[in-house]
């Protein structure tokens, strides 16, 4: 009876540098096929768990100014003075094909896709408190005392800019938090703006055309 469009939900995740939202994408692709990861270029520099192509596209700054130049990207922005982007290549193509694709992306960025595509769905993970945000960061190891209070104050404003996204969730536990998104993903399908058409098929027909049958209006059900 109902028709839901073929087209595939684009997905905006954002949240706080040590908020965990690498770790929870990981967790929903493992649980969810019909998802597609877009893989975001950057200029910073690589880190020792880093994969070329996986993690991220690594672009010297010089390339991806170049890049942005040759209109390369959906979206791009600056932070922690590196430059992070989205290609637009074979984005466009997993939609058609009706799987949903996942942007990895910062604030800045978000805003410039939902300002481009007003229907994506956009989620911003928090961390369970400021206190347990610092401790991820210092635990994680890759980044210098500086580097760590920057991306510590950067977060604090970020957190600030919630009420821009559509949902919040917030990742005290990583299967409970990518578990809450997938659900939310299958909700959002079932938004009335979501589906392409209502249609009857020839049973339902036939059952209409019975109830305005003459026969039928002379005979009445008796409805005890």
């Amino acid at each position: 009876m109902i028709k839901s469009k073929k087209q595939g939900l684009l997905i905006i995740i954002s949240a706080p540098s040590g908020a965990g939202k690498g770790s929870i994408i990981n967790e929903m692709l493992a649980h969810n096929n019909n998802l597609w990861l877009s893989i975001s270029a950057t200029s910073r520099p690589m880190r020792n768990n880093d994969q070329e192509g996986v993690t991220y596209y690594f672009f010297s700054k010089e390339k991806f100014e170049q890049k942005i130049k040759e209109d390369y990207f959906l979206e791009y922005a600056v932070y922690a003075d590196n430059y992070y982007g989205t290609p637009k290549e074979h984005i466009q193509k997993h939609l058609n094909d009706g799987q949903d694709v996942i942007l990895e992306i910062e604030i800045q960025g978000a805003m410039q896709v939902k300002k481009l595509i007003p229907e994506s769905l956009c989620v911003f993970i928090m961390p369970p408190s400021l206190k347990e945000l610092k401790k991820r960061l210092i635990t994680r190891g890759t980044d210098s005392k500086d580097k760590i209070l920057k991306r510590f104050k950067i977060a604090y404003q970020e957190m600030n800019e919630v009420t821009k996204y559509n949902y919040v969730v917030i990742n005290d536990n990583i299967s409970v938090a990518a578990d809450k998104i997938l659900s939310i993903i299958k909700a959002e399908k079932c938004r009335v703006d979501r589906i392409e058409e209502v249609f009857l098929n020839n049973e339902e027909e036939y059952m209409h055309e019975m109830l305005l049958d003459e026969e039928f209006d002379n005979n009445p059900l008796k409805i005890e």
